[in-house]
C-alpha cells in the first residue's frame, strides 16, 4: 500500500556499540516515520513514539510487508488517516544481536543497548527531525521483548518518556521463562552443546519455536541479566551445564529486571507515577505464559494507585500487531502538543 506519509532509512555509525563482544554491527539502519503533511508544513513540529521490536525482530524488519496484513508504517499511516489519530513521528530502533536482541538493556556481554537508545538515538531524532523534543511528547511502546523494553525505559527513563503501551511483554520470570529453561540443557545437546549451537545460528532449519527459538532466547537473556566479563562468553549460564539444573545464583539476577519486582522498587513505581498513560496488554492463551504477569502487574499498579488501561484479548502471543490499533491512539492523545 503506497503511504500517505513517508519513511526514511539513514544509516547511523554508533559509538557506544564500538567493541561489543558478539561482534554485532555498529552501524545500523534506523528507520523514521514521517507523517502525512510532513513535508507541507515545514514550521510544524510532531510528538514521538519509539516503537521497539520483539526479539528475533528488528526495527528495520518493521519495514516489511506482511500477507494478509500491514507492515508497521502502513498500519500507522493507515490510523492517521482515518483520523483515528494525530500525526506523529515514529522511530524503530534496531537492537539486533547474535542472539535475536539484547532486552534494550546494557550488557557488557551484548553491548551498550540502553545507551544506544537513549544517548544517540534520541538526540539524533530530535536533531535531523522536527520533534517536539521533551518528555511531553515522547512516548514508548513495544510487543514481546520490544515490549519489556517499554517497561524497563520508561521506568528507568521517566525524565524522557511520559507515555508507555507494552504489548504482551516478557513479565513474572517464573511462568514466562522457566519452561524453556528446564530444557534449555537438552535443547543444547541437539546442536553439539553451547558453541555448537552458536555456530549454527544462521544454518539451523528450520528456526521454530521450540527448540531453536527457546535456546536463542534464554542465551539472549542471559547475556543481557547476568553479564559476567570474567564467565564464557561474557555471561553466567542460567544452568549447570553438567546437569542443567537452574544456577539460582544466577536466577535471581535475571529476576532483578522482571518488571514485576522492578515496580516493587519506589524510584521505578514513582517514574510509573509519572507517566500521563500507561497501556498493558496479553493475549488470555499466550504460548510465553506472559498473562498471568501482566495480570500480577495490573494488581500491582492498581494497589499502588497508578493509572492505566489493562485489556487480555483473546488471542496467542504470536502474530498480534494488529493491538497497536488499540495503542496508538492513545498514546498519540496522550502526547499531543497542546493546542
Amino acid at each position: 500500500m503506497r503511504l500517505a506519509g513517508r519513511v526514511e532509512t539513514p544509516y547511523l555509525q554508533s559509538q557506544v556499540l564500538q567493541g561489543n563482544l558478539p561482534g554485532d554491527p555498529t552501524e545500523r539502519m534506523l528507520p523514521v516515520y514521517l507523517p502525512p503533511g510532513y513535508d507541507d508544513y515545514p514550521n510544524r513540529r510532531y510528538p514521538v513514539i519509539y516503537v521497539l521490536a520483539g526479539h528475533g525482530s528488528s526495527g528495520p524488519l518493521l519495514l516489511a510487508p506482511v500477507a494478509w496484513g500491514e507492515s508497521f508504517p502502513e498500519r500507522i499511516d493507515r490510523l492517521i488517516r482515518s483520523g483515528a489519530m494525530e500525526p506523529v513521528i515514529a522511530v524503530l530502533p534496531d537492537c539486533w544481536t547474535i542472539f535475536g536482541g539484547a532486552q534494550y538493556i546494557n550488557s557488557s556481554a551484548l553491548g551498550r543497548y540502553e545507551d544506544y537508545l537513549i544517548d544517540e538515538l534520541i538526540p539524533y531524532v530530535d536533531k535531523t527531525y522536527r520533534t517536539l523534543p521533551d518528555r511531553e511528547h515522547r512516548a514508548i511502546t513495544g510487543k514481546s521483548s520490544g515490549g519489556y523494553g517499554a517497561y524497563v525505559q520508561a521506568m528507568r527513563h521517566p525524565e524522557l518518556f511520559s507515555a508507555l503501551a507494552s504489548h504482551s511483554g516478557d513479565i513474572y520470570f517464573e511462568f514466562g521463562y522457566l519452561p524453556d529453561l528446564a530444557k534449555l540443557h537438552a535443547n543444547l545437546q541437539r546442536f553439539g552443546g553451547l558453541e555448537g549451537f552458536i555456530q549454527q545460528i544462521p544454518t539451523i532449519k528450520p528456526k521454530t519455536h521450540d527448540p531453536f527459538f527457546s535456546v536463542l532466547g534464554m542465551l539472549c537473556y542471559g547475556a543481557a541479566y547476568a553479564p559476567d566479563p570474567a564467565a564464557h562468553r561474557g555471561f553466567d549460564m542460567p544452568i549447570d551445564m553438567q546437569t542443567g539444573a537452574l544456577r539460582e545464583e544466577v536466577w535471581q539476577r535475571w529476576l532483578a529486571w522482571d518488571p514485576l519486582r522492578m515496580v516493587d522498587r519506589p524510584e521505578y513505581a514513582g517514574a510509573l507515577r509519572r507517566m500521563k498513560y500507561i497501556y498493558i496488554d496479553c493475549g488470555l492463551w499466550d504460548e510465553l505464559n506472559f498473562q498471568v504477569g501482566t495480570r500480577l502487574m495490573s494488581q500491582k499498579l492498581t494497589a499502588l494507585g497508578i493509572r492505566h488501561d489493562f485489556e487480555l484479548f483473546n488471542d496467542g502471543h504470536i502474530n498480534v500487531p494488529y493491538r497497536y490499533d488499540v495503542s496508538l491512539p492513545h498514546l498519540e492523545a496522550a502526547i499531543r502538543e497542546a493546542q
